[in-house]
């Protein structure tokens, strides 16, 4: 048996043009599929349910839904933006996560691209972020979320010295049962249906097969283009929305560094 672990990033409840935000109902339809093959007696492939960046819509709409379908979920949360940021969970969210038996981890402190980090940044980024979480949910935090899946060598030994024995990329992959310390995810578009969902999760699946392929373009067009000029074209063929500045309250630009999604 392996694993597909699936990244989400932000619920609705009606459709937005924004590629990374799903409605609700198609999410609901998604998570009772992930239900029945994690129920299945044999199941070949096991999907599983990660959320990266804290988003508000995580407590309000998806939690709600995963304890419909007794499923459990990884929520990776920007530290730094809990509590301080419009439209994210605030520590009280983040408990009652925990609480209800879903898995809470790190995805840094400000999203910033850890690949662009110094020592005493990755410091921050790492491990206050973890110290922040433990000491809010008083309980031990041990896997880690890549900003915009970014790594390197330097970043994985930073991560695991920080105590995080699980690291989650963005490499579309599946998994063995149990994992081992990096672990590859698949980023679900709003684009993405349920019966495309259906076939990813299949033994051998050529959408698989495809979406590997996809990455392995998509990773030499970063080094390529470098981080800033490829964040500007995914914004656009994602349709992304502006981003609301905490101190000003109105739309900004967003920055490559802190803001690309994984």
């Amino acid at each position: 048996m392996h694993s597909l672990y699936l990244l989400y990033h932000e619920l609705r409840p009606t459709p937005s043009s924004y590629t990374y935000v799903l409605p609700c109902e198609d999410f609901e339809k998604q998570v009772e599929l992930f239900a029945q093959m994690q129920q299945a007696k044999s199941p070949s492939v096991r999907p599983e349910v990660t959320f990266d960046d804290g988003h508000i819509s995580n407590y309000e709409y998806a939690l709600p839904i995963l304890q419909r379908h007794n499923v459990q979920a990884h929520f990776f949360i920007t530290v730094g933006w809990t509590a301080q940021r419009p439209g994210y969970m605030d520590w009280n969210h983040l408990r009652a996560l925990h609480q209800a038996g879903q898995i809470i981890g790190a995805h840094g402190w400000s999203h910033t691209l850890l690949t662009h980090c110094s020592k005493e940044q990755l410091q921050k980024e790492l491990v206050d972020a973890r110290k922040a979480l433990q000491d809010h949910l008083s309980a031990d935090v041990t896997t880690m979320s890549l900003p915009g899946g970014r790594f390197n060598r330097q970043v994985l030994e930073a991560c695991h010295e920080a105590g995080y024995t699980q690291v989650f990329t963005s490499i579309p992959r599946k998994e063995p049962v149990p994992p081992g310390s990096e672990i590859g995810r698949i980023n679900i578009l709003a684009t993405m249906t349920l019966p495309w969902l259906t076939s990813l999760l299949q033994p051998q699946s050529p959408t698989l097969a495809k979406l590997e392929q996809r990455d392995r373009i998509k990773s030499a067009a970063k080094s390529l283009l470098g981080d800033r000029l490829y964040t500007s074209l995914w914004g656009l063929v994602n349709r992304q929305e502006p981003e609301i500045d905490p101190q000003a309250e109105r739309p900004t630009t967003s920055s490559a560094g802190k803001t690309l999604p994984s």
